[in-house]
């Protein structure tokens, strides 16, 4: 597996799950069918900046360090500038093509958002797709990013 895709994964748990060590992220990850080495790990965690920190049950948790505190919104607009090159429109889904290697990163930011416009995503190297529960919500979302587009980068 790809070390991108990997990383999607590892980001995806410690948001959606209580991960305190790296055996139980390599726990998480093997239910999920990736297999990966305590080394391979341990580097994952030093390169997505992965700290531990006290949540609000009093317990240790992994989650991503973040250094200006963006929130999540303004982690997808930012995304939207810097990654995206294409978006296209069909029925009820959006075609979102970005630069190489991007597409999981902001897959992951959309899945993790939850927003109503998002009933599930697939990625690839360079492509997401998005289905949306109707196409009221598609053109939406459509809408949404070519407000935080960059236009330069567009194709």
């Amino acid at each position: 597996m790809k070390k991108e895709m990997r990383q999607g994964k590892i980001e995806q748990l410690i948001n959606q799950q209580v991960i305190s060590n790296q055996e139980e992220l390599m726990q998480a990850l093997q239910a999920i069918g990736i297999s990966a080495t305590q080394a391979t790990i341990s580097r994952d965690i030093r390169e997505m900046q992965i700290v531990k920190q006290q949540d609000g049950n009093g317990n240790l948790r992994y989650v991503i360090f973040k250094a200006n505190n963006q929130s999540e919104q303004d982690k997808l607009y930012k995304a939207i500038s810097d990654a995206v090159t294409a978006i296209t429109t069909v029925e009820f889904m959006n075609v979102i093509h970005t630069t190489p290697r991007n597409a999981n990163v902001l897959a992951a930011i959309l899945d993790d958002l939850a927003l109503p416009e998002v009933a599930g995503t697939l990625a690839g190297f360079d492509t997401v797709v998005v289905i949306s529960p109707s196409r009221e919500l598609a053109i939406k979302l459509y809408e949404l990013f070519m407000e935080h587009v960059d236009p330069d980068n567009l194709l």
